[in-house]
């Protein structure tokens, strides 16, 4: 009895310090972003506003130097000019975002194009992904590859809401496939069943709020039985996603079997409370000109491609 009475006590404790160890870090990492932000703000208007900032370097080491034997290494000449950089990039303090850390804004520094910048922060968010999560989706170049058709006006998602994406916010062309060095040895139906085994561990590379609802999902229609590649539900597009795999060139009649696949699910699967059921057909190579003849809103077409 004592015993559990004890080790209560020890649990209550850790839960109490694991909590306010959270708690402290949030204001810390909020007050570094802040106190960055700042020291860039001022450093912009001591060397005359933005447009001048650039010609002051020679300030910038002058007082590295005091600055660094005090403080340390923090405060160096490269770290000043991150700084600078911080405020030039952000000149809007409400813009920042407690969900990045100071690391996760380094990476992000060197990308001039606000919208791209959005991106990849809303990504942050979305998935919570750690710096090197980060830092390889940039590489990646995903912003790059967005299908997204209006992706230069990107704008940041305010308080976490995320009902203002859609598939186009979300689906990659090409999708990167990373593979076995022999791949490329398999036959037609093996590669199509590796790269489906992959999609379903990919779901950050096909996008936000994907959850996958089946594998070679099963469908009877007057006896005649047919298999969906992947059946996903996606979250945040209140929705189901019909995916279908075709690991040849873009060949029309793959449009109409989808769309075959997409009207069952509507009918049969969907909820009245879902919005309707989009259909992603992923293929080898896509003929842009016999696509345009798609019709169907619903239906997105896009690439993939294997990577080692």
């Amino acid at each position: 009895m004592n015993e559990q009475k004890y080790y209560k006590q020890i649990k209550e404790l850790i839960e109490t310090y694991e909590v306010n160890s959270k708690v402290r870090y949030m204001q810390d990492n909020h007050e570094k972003l802040l106190t960055n932000w700042k020291i860039g703000k001022i450093l912009v208007e001591a060397q005359g506003g933005l447009n001048r900032a650039k010609y002051g370097d020679g300030l910038i080491k002058k007082w590295a130097i005091e600055l660094e034997k005090i403080f340390g290494n923090n405060y160096s000449k490269r770290n000043l000019m991150f700084y600078r950089a911080f405020y030039s990039s952000f000149p809007n303090v409400n813009t920042l975002c407690s969900h990045l850390s100071w690391s996760h804004y380094r990476y992000l520094l060197p990308i001039k194009n606000e919208s791209e910048r959005n991106y990849y922060i809303n990504q942050v968010v979305l998935n919570n992904l750690s710096v090197r999560e980060l830092r390889e989706l940039i590489k990646s170049k995903a912003y790059n590859r967005l299908s997204f058709k209006d992706k230069e006006n990107i704008t940041l998602i305010e308080n976490n809401n995320k009902n203002n994406l859609t598939i186009e916010d979300m689906i990659k062309d090409p999708i990167l496939i990373k593979v076995d060095n022999d791949v490329n040895k398999l036959d037609e139906k093996a590669l199509h069943k590796y790269i489906i085994s992959m999609l379903e561990n990919r779901f950050l590379e096909l996008g936000t709020g994907f959850t996958l609802a089946g594998h070679e999902y099963k469908i009877m229609i007057n006896n005649h039985t047919y298999r969906i590649d992947l059946l996903f539900f996606n979250v945040n597009l209140n929705c189901y996603i019909v995916v279908e795999l075709k690991t040849k060139e873009y060949n029309p009649k793959d449009i109409g079997q989808l769309q075959f696949y997409v009207s069952y699910v509507d009918k049969n699967i969907r909820l009245d409370k879902h919005n309707s059921t989009i259909g992603l057909l992923i293929v080898k190579k896509k003929d842009k000109y016999v696509i345009e003849y798609v019709t169907n809103e619903d239906i997105y077409v896009t690439t993939y491609k294997l990577i080692i």
